[in-house]
């Protein structure tokens, strides 16, 4: 992508965070907001940036605590933090109709809230591997039992540094090792924009540790399921074949939709959009009709 010309960087700011996206310009065109997931960051869009470029105003901000945006004081990095942010950046793009929300895993649960919360903002929605953990991952624990296990998480986080790697093909080899799909192009891209150079010259993951953090909530499958029932735009969802998101046909989920299509690209985990990008573009063109 050397030869390719990137996006621009801007600020806007929410709940006395100064927080960062990336513009790519064309802005005669409808408004999109591309929302990364967990521990991830604005850049891992580019791919996708490039072949919808052509027809929309593309955004795509670093969540909180992640990419160049500031980290939360306090380690506060809920769901609602962040509909709370892209609520804010939408305050100041000031788009002049409804936007298109696109997210994948914890981007797209928020763009999903976004979407059910505030319907009449949002014209299209489209969330990659977002429903949540499988019902497989979800143990029934005692709510004071969960309490201190996020406390002491916390506190173990408080003494855990950032790790260090010497050079860039360290980084980039620890970024392939937690997703083998990702092919080496994929994976130095993703890694040179994921990393911060410390000061005695190694580099580190820009997002904050406390993102690690499991919230001492259980996922509340009937409040999302409320919430998505409240979504009145057209509603693509997309799952790898291979991912650990479970199968939302079999487990009701999908009833929740008023009218939602569900892609399931083949030979994907969860990071559908980098393990199998021809495919997943192919599905978003058809339902956005471009």
């Amino acid at each position: 992508m050397a030869d390719i010309i990137g996006p621009t960087s801007h600020f806007f700011y929410s709940q006395r965070l100064k927080l960062h996206y990336v513009d790519w310009g064309n802005h005669g065109q409808p408004l999109a907001i591309m929302v990364h997931g967990g521990r991830d960051h604005c850049r891992n869009w580019d791919f996708v940036a490039l072949e919808l470029r052509k027809h929309f105003h593309l955004v795509a901000p670093d969540l909180r605590g992640h990419g160049d945006s500031d980290w939360a004081i306090g380690g506060a990095y809920s769901i609602t933090d962040h509909v709370l942010d892209i609520g804010q950046l939408m305050n100041a793009l000031q788009p002049q109709e409804p936007v298109i929300l696109i997210g994948h895993s914890l981007g797209a649960g928020v763009v999903l809230q976004r979407s059910g919360v505030f319907p009449d903002a949002v014209k299209l929605v489209i969330a990659i591997e977002g429903l949540g953990p499988p019902g497989s991952m979800v143990r029934e624990t005692p709510a004071h039992e969960r309490m201190e296990s996020w406390v002491s998480d916390m506190l173990a986080l408080a003494q855990r540094k950032p790790r260090e790697y010497t050079t860039i093909e360290q980084a980039m080899a620890r970024m392939r090792e937690a997703n083998p799909h990702l092919s080496e192009d994929l994976a130095r891209h993703l890694t040179i924009y994921g990393v911060r150079r410390n000061e005695n010259g190694t580099f580190s993951w820009k997002y904050d540790n406390y993102t690690r953090a499991t919230s001492p909530y259980q996922f509340n499958l009937k409040d999302a399921m409320d919430i998505w029932s409240r979504i009145r735009c057209p509603t693509l969802l997309v799952r790898g074949d291979t991912s650990w998101a479970g199968d939302w046909e079999r487990d009701g989920r999908l009833t929740a939709f008023r009218s939602a299509e569900l892609a399931t690209i083949g030979n994907a985990g969860h990071w559908v959009h980098h393990d199998q990008l021809a495919e997943f573009l192919v599905v978003v063109r058809r339902f956005l009709d471009l």
